[in-house]
């Protein structure tokens, strides 16, 4: 009876379909356990075998906890709102609809050939309008709350316009816009409605601002930093600009402690909690301000401004860490992008500043980051006054400073950082610039002196003379917050997430728009569905692609979408508007991914996101697992939106994952032609070092495993190569190999769907596994599969023959036994112990062993199918079945490790004659050292190697050694 595994997975994929195998339950008496993988993007190019690897490790986990007893929640679904399949749409017509769901089912099939233990009762697609219709109730919410910073959460909008009522907002402590203003009971009452949601709009978790937002014209969308390498768009290549766009933000910063501090509760990797502490980026200092020098003139030099202390009431505000430096302050640097540049900047220097700004603005925040070697800055024309000396200081615009970071401001100290004396030092003498001014006593910026704090004392600073960092810093802040310049601070480097997208393919916002002010559609009348455009471009007079609809405007009195032609309102009939445009851009890519884990309890819930009941059985995710690459946009993201529903009561736990492992990723096997420079000729690989050649990726998989390439293969593959000219080592031409990231753009993309059909699901799921350890990067080979698979073989000879079943009901030896609780203790260790890499090679070691024994007792093959079942699922379904039992495997308990069989009754002495081994013996452990040397001394070999000498002495040590010397 052979092996046969596409008919054995092909019988156990749709058993577990059609008996619904591994659906959980919510109502349950087993001990919960919820595993995730981050669910995929359904691109039209499919799986390669790099996706599925953390989908095995995490299905593996999940079937080893039923085996423990568990009620185990295993979901799985798409992320499928995005923007590859809008730009397919709006280069082919197609309907992103139409194409998502045909690359949904492409991935389900592949999905399924793997044998993955999928609740697929609970799938969830981010654009079906079942799921979006919470996603647009989550925003809602979040419009209609507020952060009290004295209880330290969100809450409802109502209780923040009780207090507006009651005592105006002068006692309010809430995270806000900067620029709110103060106002009383009396005075809020008599505001008008309009007036009141202007203001309620500075307070709201969701707002509308005008924002810096990374503008993609070629898209014609704004992009998040991660869709954007050197300063080009990710998909396409197009520029990004840097742009102010009205955009709706969400108020993340108010979580930042929080986010801070909630890392110290979960099971999370040190590398992704230090990401996301670096992005959140919290720094304690002073906020200080300094007064803008009246510069409302043609006069660009500093002698003008020393003949007058007149300011013209623009202020610079500048967040520092460093408070005690600012009597080394020698100028100021302004992002180019702060709202002050245009207003402060002199006649004389505006178009030099104009080009500045234009350029840089070319640039992206990340580019402009990393970048630490350029030196590239404007002078103003404007000065600020010092708080303390009043002293005029020049201010600058450069693009190392960034204006979401902080103020957007910063007041350089050359003395003290490298950064502000290489831009002093490459302007000095220009408009009154100074590269250095030396506020530290014995200490200059070629030293660690400056930063290790505690150690500076400060000199030539007025009132801080003589003192340390620290007595510094807090009479700075004194002082400061006395003259009314400044106060201490504790800032955040996270800033608040933009959350519009000038797309189609995203979710609808639930908000419609009366004199400009956006209002919500009643929850009741949601989902707000993607209305059908003719084109997925932006319109003529530039707005996003939902300007092409023709039905999308909100009648306010029936609750219902109608033409966009009815939001039109002639100003005589004003007063009796009802009809109102809708919000035209639609939610970034990770909203529907900032909850999805909470809708997977309660997927088809009409009436609620998830009930209360199933959210506190199932409380949050257990173990997750997905890539790193998300760790400071969809992790941190979640964290937030997750807090936020705690605080308003929707949900029970803080934190959405409590442990979270990274997979590694597999990288492609790269195979490279190499073609002679400047002509059609390719040469061997081993030949071209005898030519000046340029290498040329090609399909892998026309490639043999001694990396040899059918010419006539090549030639057929593309035209480029039909009239080449070969140049051959021995008659065969080899390619050239390289290890890189797998990828359609360098052909090395293998694609799961060929392995599972020539070896089976169970030989790849064991491959990707023994490939190595889990968070690693690991290179692909496809040769090195059909060791696995002769593995499987062998495993099946243990219970087969060419006639069958040929299990016994034998007593199993105590080498068996050992062996078979070798490998349970070993596998359980490894799975909890998440390196299921080891676990491969101990099924290798376990069943080489076995087959040497002759083993087929049903004590030791039963058991052994249970334990390699969460690996190999489908042969282990099989082999439980033919060996008598009903059901499926998944749910039979895991073998207990018994200990005992792992106890040593004897032991292979070596035996040695003046320390050199000679033979080894087995002898019983309990012998003592007088038996031991007995049974020695009598055995032929000692006889041989003594040669009727008698030895001087002789030395035992129970269970070690055994030494006959002399």
């Amino acid at each position: 009876m052979k092996y046969n595994p596409n008919e054995i997975e092909a019988n156990w994929q749709k058993y577990w379909a059609d008996n619904q195998t591994f659906a959980a339950e919510n109502n349950s008496e087993k001990p919960k356990y919820y595993v995730l993988d981050m669910f995929p993007y359904p691109s039209g190019a499919g799986l390669h075998v790099g996706h599925p690897l953390g989908y095995i490790a995490s299905d593996i986990y999940a079937r080893y906890k039923r085996h423990q007893g568990f009620n185990v929640l295993h979901p799985q679904g798409y992320d499928s709102f995005g923007l590859p399949a809008e730009q397919y749409a709006i280069q082919t017509g197609q309907h992103p609809e139409k194409t998502t769901k045909e690359n949904i089912a492409r991935y389900r099939e592949q999905l399924d050939k793997i044998g993955f233990s999928f609740d697929w009762s609970r799938e969830v697609r981010t654009s079906d309008a079942d799921y979006y219709k919470w996603t647009q109730w989550i925003f809602i919410q979040l419009f209609n709350s507020w952060y009290n910073k004295t209880t330290d959460k969100a809450e409802s909008i109502c209780s923040l316009i009780l207090e507006f009522e009651a005592n105006g907002n002068t006692k309010v402590n809430a995270v806000a816009d900067d620029n709110v203003p103060t106002f009383t009971a009396e005075e809020w009452k008599v505001l008008s409605d309009e007036q009141q949601q202007k203001i309620l709009l500075q307070y709201r978790l969701t707002y509308l601002a005008e924002t810096e937002v990374n503008w993609c014209p070629g898209l014609g969308t704004v992009l998040a930093n991660d869709e954007i390498v050197n300063g080009v768009s990710e998909r396409g290549g197009f520029p990004v600009i840097r742009k102010k766009m009205t955009q709706w933000s969400m108020r993340i910063s108010a979580y930042a402690q929080r986010l801070l501090d909630g890392l110290k509760e979960i099971d999370w990797t040190q590398s992704l909690k230090d990401s996301q502490e670096n992005w959140i980026g919290k720094s304690v200092g002073a906020l200080v301000t300094f007064n803008v020098i009246d510069s409302e003139t043609e006069k660009d030099n500093l002698d003008y401004f020393l003949s007058g202390d007149e300011t013209n009431g623009y202020k610079i505000e500048v967040f520092t860490t460093r408070p005690d430096t600012i009597f080394g302050v020698t100028f100021m640097t302004l992002a180019p992008e702060h709202d002050l540049v245009p207003l402060i900047t002199t006649p004389g220097q505006k178009a030099a500043v104009d080009a500045y700004v234009e350029a840089t603005a070319k640039r992206s925040e990340r580019e402009r980051m990393a970048d630490v070697k350029t030196i590239s800055g404007v002078f103003t024309g404007a000065y600020a006054e010092h708080p303390f000396t009043k002293e005029p200081i020049p201010v600058w615009i450069g693009d190392y400073v960034l204006a979401g970071y902080g103020t957007g401001a910063v007041m350089a100290v050359p003395c003290g950082d490298e950064r502000d004396y290489a831009f002093a030092n490459h302007f000095k003498g220009q408009n009154g610039m100074q590269p250095i001014k030396n506020i530290f006593d014995n200490v200059d910026i070629s030293t660690e002196a400056y930063g290790s704090k505690d150690n500076v004392v400060i000199a030539n600073s007025d009132f801080l003379n003589g003192m340390d960092y620290k007595t510094a810093t807090k009479t700075v802040i004194a002082q400061l917050e006395a003259i009314g310049k400044g106060k201490g601070k504790t800032n955040y480097r996270l800033r608040d997430a933009v959350f519009s997208r000038q797309r189609y393919w995203g979710e609808p916002f639930p908000v419609y728009y009366v004199n400009g002010l956006p209002q919500m559609i009643d929850a009741k009348y949601l989902p707000i569905r993607l209305p059908e455009v003719e084109k997925y471009l932006p319109t003529e007079d530039g707005q996003p692609p939902l300007g092409n609809a023709t039905e999308w405007a909100w009648d306010s009195v029936n609750n219902k979408i109608v033409s966009s032609a009815l939001a039109v309102t002639p100003s005589a009939v004003e007063g009796a508007r009802t009809i109102f445009p809708l919000e035209l851009n639609t939610m970034p890519g990770w909203a529907g991914s900032s909850w999805y884990w909470l809708r997977y309890m309660d997927a088809h819930n009409d009436d609620e996101f998830v009930s209360k009941e199933a959210e506190q059985y199932w409380q949050n995710v257990d173990l997750y697992i997905g890539g790193s690459e998300h760790a400071t946009g969809h992790l941190l993201y979640s964290r937030f939106w997750n807090k936020f529903l705690k605080d308003r009561g929707f949900v029970s736990q803080d934190e959405p994952f409590k442990k979270l492992i990274n997979q590694g990723m597999i990288l492609g096997m790269s195979a490279i032609v190499y073609r002679i420079a400047g002509t059609n000729k390719y040469v061997s690989k081993n030949l071209k070092g005898d030519y000046e050649t340029e290498g040329l990726h090609i399909d892998v998989n026309m490639v043999n495993s001694s990396d040899e390439i059918n010419i006539e293969t090549l030639k057929a593959w593309q035209p480029q190569f039909n009239d080449a000219e070969f140049i051959l080592e021995n008659g065969k031409f080899i390619v050239g190999r390289e290890v890189e990231k797998m990828s359609k753009r360098w052909y090395n993309v293998v694609n799961p769907d060929d392995i599972c059909e020539e070896y089976g699901a169970d030989t790849l799921r064991l491959y990707e596994m023994f490939l190595g350890p889990l968070e690693q990067a690991k290179p692909w080979n496809t040769a090195g599969i059909t060791g696995v698979f002769g593995f499987l073989k062998k495993l099946w000879k243990l219970y087969f023959d060419d006639k069958g079943l040929i299990v016994t009901s034998n007593p199993a030896s105590k080498e068996a036994l050992k062996t078979l609780h070798k490998t349970i203790k070993k596998v359980q260790d490894d799975i909890e112990g998440f390196s299921f890499n080891t676990s491969v090679s101990q099924f290798m070691i376990c069943v080489n062993e076995l087959t040497a024994m002759n083993c087929h007792e049903r004590s030791i093959l039963e058991p052994l199918a249970i334990v390699i079942s969460p690996y190999a699922p489908h042969i282990a379904e099989e082999l439980w079945e033919k060996l008598g039992h009903k059901g499926s495997i998944s749910k039979v308990p895991f073998p207990k490790f018994n200990p005992e069989h792992l106890v040593e009754s004897s032991k292979e002495y070596p035996v040695s004659f003046n320390g050199k081994m000679r033979f080894t013996i087995e002898l019983p452990l309990d012998l003592t050292a007088a038996q031991i040397e007995e049974i020695v001394m009598k055995d032929e070999r000692t006889l041989k190697q003594l040669e009727g000498r008698t030895p001087n002495k002789v030395i035992i040590v129970p269970g070690k050694i055994i030494n006959l010397v002399g």
